[in-house]
């Protein structure tokens, strides 16, 4: 299948494979990361997440993946929502997915929220697990974004839904503008000043800007077996949300 820009958008040399450089990135600002998710996205990342589960709602899943879970606010968020036996949170950081279990562990959700480490290429679990697979702001990490995808299918039950949150980049003047500024210029800034780890910064936008989007998106969903692959998108274009059945 075809490769995708961000899949050669490297957070730190051209040497290591992408999955260990964005496991390593991903260790290191773990400890800051939920605050300047919250500072960069303005505050909106939470009401997305709502919007997401909100399309599983009626479908009432029973056995949840987070694909690329991070911190685990989307897996925990699925709980609480839609109250299923069980989420599991995949990601190759362990350092992100320990600040997600103590969330979980605060929240009184251990038991039914749980969190794995997994390369989203290559996931153990056998084919037709579950009931519904999830993914927020973590596709454009992929080494290979067709496969991760594919394996998203794989481990879908017949009839499972998909929903992929993916941050995107608006085409539309004026907003195209103001988001090229704002990832260029403020993401970076920002970033170092919190979390002192400028790469981290300058590859998180970059990545933003090249990751397939839209129409690109929906089709590689479709040539990868996806049915009813519907797109919306949110905040003038800044976010997208996917959303497809097996």
């Amino acid at each position: 299948m075809a490769q995708y820009g961000s899949e050669h958008i490297l957070p730190y040399n051209k040497e290591e494979r992408k999955g260990v450089q964005v496991e390593r990135m991903f260790d290191a600002i773990a400890g800051k990361y939920d605050l300047l998710n919250r500072t960069l996205s303005l505050g909106f990342d939470k009401s997305w997440r709502k919007k997401a589960i909100r399309t599983l709602k009626p479908f009432a899943p029973e056995t949840i993946l987070d694909v690329a879970t991070g911190t685990g606010d989307l897996a925990i968020a699925l709980y609480r929502e839609l109250n299923p036996c069980r989420v599991i949170g995949a990601d190759l950081s362990e350092g992100m997915m320990n600040i997600g279990r103590r969330k979980a562990a605060e929240s009184g959700c251990s038991e039914h929220v749980s969190f794995e480490r997994q390369d989203s290429l290559s996931l153990t679990y056998p084919p037709c697990t579950f009931d519904a697979v999830t993914a927020a702001f973590g596709v454009r990490n992929f080494e290979d974004i067709a496969k991760g995808i594919s394996e998203m299918f794989r481990v879908l039950k017949p009839g499972g839904h998909l929903v992929i949150l993916e941050l995107t980049a608006p085409e539309r003047f004026p907003m195209n503008r103001l988001f090229a500024f704002y990832s260029r210029a403020l993401i970076p800034a920002i970033g170092r000043m919190v979390s002192k780890e400028k790469k981290a910064y300058n590859y998180l936008p970059a990545s933003i800007r090249v990751v397939p989007q839209g129409k690109v998106m929906a089709e590689l969903l479709e040539r990868i077996g996806f049915g009813e692959v519907k797109v919306r998108t949110f905040t003038l274009g800044v976010c997208s949300l996917y959303t497809a059945v097996k």
